[in-house]
């Protein structure tokens, strides 16, 4: 770490740098690691990094596309596009990792996830994936890490973009935009249309997967929209407000319900400013949706509706050449307006946090302690985090970490009737982790192992008929990345190997927890050859378990999907891709198809 404060101007969410899938150019700022703006090679955590041009790059039309067997990732998908997603970090739990949209904390407060299937990536200007535990710096979920989605921001001179696409099962995306702003200024505003006839969903089995036998074609529209602008005074002060609104309709196959129409909407708005030289304070509010009205054959069924409202207070004091200490303070409302009735409705946790940054010569400290006060339970959470690095010289780096962290759980575990148990205690884990890194003239590698327990882990409590602290589980792994930058070839590539074993004091202790897969590869070769360019992904994952008695084997399987992209002029790109190219059949959920051959073509003009 060469620089501990960076003016608040870098911090305004807007670094435009073109980096390779692994955070090996030196001068590309991430915030999410620390809450403050460092270099990637300044962070003792493993990040990665997802920029604008890689996601036009790569011509992903989906969120969970995009971070599919990323370093540590691994996805379940109910049926494809606009169907429910899940997404495992780690090995971690689908509810053990905090996403942020521009710094707001979202989530369903009920199911505990994220919706990530709704949210249009084009709409995003980058993706910021920090693996391990994070709970010490932004309190519950962060056990297995924390995703940070930015959206697009503007600023320079006004200009106009869209794009155009369609492909296979009958899927159409129109996306149209403006951006602009100046050098005080900046804004952005952006709407895309997303209409697919999809495939059907899932298998006839009614004993597993949907329960139901619905063979048709399911479906999926959205709309979404994104405004953004910001302002930055001659004394420094710095405004920027947000909103992110995704409306989706969606159909599948199920014997309660076959259609969901949603929402998931995101507003918020930063002010940064200096009172001195060595002191920045931040102040953030934000609020989010997560809104869900449920139906059978065109018929209400239910309705899921939660609200999240945050506010954070947050002041970074630079106390010497390279020593920064931040002091904070966070606060989270979590409401539910449901069909269902819940007998507590709404909760509050307040959060008060600390975290020093250090330089002694070619060693690097962070510290951080979090305790957290959620009105649900008696006993305050306390959670801590230490890194430590060293500069070998050459390039070389070494790491190692030790964290805590906790996951509260969610209204469905504690209220649902017929399931919930009130007396549910946080989940809870320690991770210890080892890393070494390189950075070369050609490109870079990073090498992570580590040991994550989790323990009072949330499962269903035969004895008492509801949900209770009954279950463990121990993941081990091993994260290795490779990026070179060869004249005109771009090459990443990213293994994970995974141990995730459940713990518990039952049968199944020493099985496979469900649906990670122990083994995943990602291939992504790119290559210009001037005004035409390339690129192929390859994508394999190991064989994994739909269930934790590890009785129904979902087998291993890889994909390979090709793009091209051919340069008109003046910011006019003709795209085309093919996605699983050898049509290969393959599932991530029990009986949930997932897409065969696929293929697109898009008209794509940003000046």
């Amino acid at each position: 770490m060469k620089n501990c404060f960076i003016p608040a101007a870098a911090l305004l969410l807007g670094s435009h740098a073109a980096i390779a899938i692994e955070p090996y150019t030196a001068d590309a700022i991430v915030v999410t690691a620390t809450r403050t703006a460092q270099t990637v090679d300044e962070t003792l955590a493993p990040v990665t990094v997802i920029t604008r041009e890689q996601i036009e790059r790569q011509q992903a039309t989906s969120v969970q596309e995009l971070l599919r067997g990323m370093p540590g990732i691994s996805i379940a998908n109910n049926g494809g596009a606009g169907k429910a997603t899940s997404l495992f970090l780690r090995g971690t739990e689908s509810d053990h990792v905090l996403v942020l949209i521009d710094g707001v904390k979202v989530g369903s407060a009920t199911a505990g996830s994220i919706a990530l299937q709704h949210f249009s990536v084009e709409q995003i200007e980058r993706i910021e994936i920090v693996r391990g535990p994070r709970a010490s710096l932004y309190g519950s979920e962060a056990i297995g890490g924390v995703i940070q989605i930015f959206t697009r921001k503007g600023g320079g001179a006004p200009r106009p973009y869209f794009s155009l696409s369609s492909g296979s099962d009958q899927s159409y995306q129109t996306s149209v935009g403006v951006s602009g702003g100046g050098e005080k200024s900046w804004f952005n505003l952006s709407t895309t249309t997303t209409d697919t006839e999809g495939f059907n969903a899932c298998k006839a089995d009614l004993s597993s997967g949907c329960f139901t036998d619905e063979p048709d074609k399911d479906g999926y529209q959205n709309l979404s929209r994104s405004l953004r602008g910001g302002y930055r005074f001659d004394n420094g002060l710095a405004l920027d407000a947000h909103l992110l609104r995704a409306t989706g309709d969606t159909e599948y196959d199920g014997s309660l319900a076959n259609e969901t129409e949603s929402l998931q909407q995101v507003v918020g708005g930063t002010l940064r400013y200096s009172l001195a030289d060595i002191w920045q304070f931040t102040l953030a509010a934000g609020r989010s949706k997560d809104e869900s009205d449920n139906l059978k054959d065109g018929v209400f069924s239910s309705r899921f509706n939660t609200e999240r409202s945050t506010f954070s207070w947050q002041n970074d004091l630079a106390i010497g050449v390279d020593h920064l200490l931040t002091l904070g303070a966070d606060y989270q409302k979590d409401e539910v307006d449901s069909t269902v009735d819940f007998t507590i409705s709404s909760r509050d946790n307040k959060g008060l946090f600390t975290q020093y940054q250090g330089v002694f010569g070619a060693h690097d400290l962070q510290l951080s302690l979090r305790g957290d006060d959620n009105e649900q339970f008696d006993k305050k959470q306390t959670t801590g985090g230490a890194a430590w690095g060293y500069a070998f010289g050459s390039g070389l780096r070494l790491t190692a970490s030790v964290g805590t962290a906790f996951k509260a759980p969610t209204f469905n575990e504690l209220y649902f009737p017929g399931f919930g148990n009130a007396e549910l205690k946080p989940e809870e884990s320690e991770n210890v982790e080892l890393g070494l890194r390189g950075q070369h003239g050609w490109g870079g590698w990073s090498f992570n192992l580590f040991e994550n327990r989790v323990e009072e882990l949330i499962a269903f409590d035969a004895t008492v008929s509801a949900a209770g602290n009954i279950s463990e589980a121990r993941i081990r792994g091993i994260e290795n990345t490779l990026s070179i930058q060869l004249s005109d070839w771009d090459l990443s590539t990213s293994i994970t190997l995974l141990d995730p074993q459940h713990r518990g004091n039952d049968a199944n202790r020493g099985n496979v927890l469900p649906r990670r897969a122990k083994q995943t590869i990602r291939i992504d070769a790119h290559h210009d050859f001037g005004l035409i360019r390339a690129g192929a992904i390859l994508v394999a994952q190991g064989q994994r378990y739909d269930d934790i008695a590890n009785s129904r084997e979902l087998s291993g399987y890889g994909t390979i999907d090709l793009r091209s992209e051919y340069v008109i002029s003046n910011g006019w790109r003709l795209q085309a891709g093919i996605n699983n190219l050898l049509d290969k059949a393959y599932e991530t959920a029990a009986n949930y198809n997932q897409a065969g051959r696929t293929y697109s073509v898009t008209l794509r003009y940003q000046p």
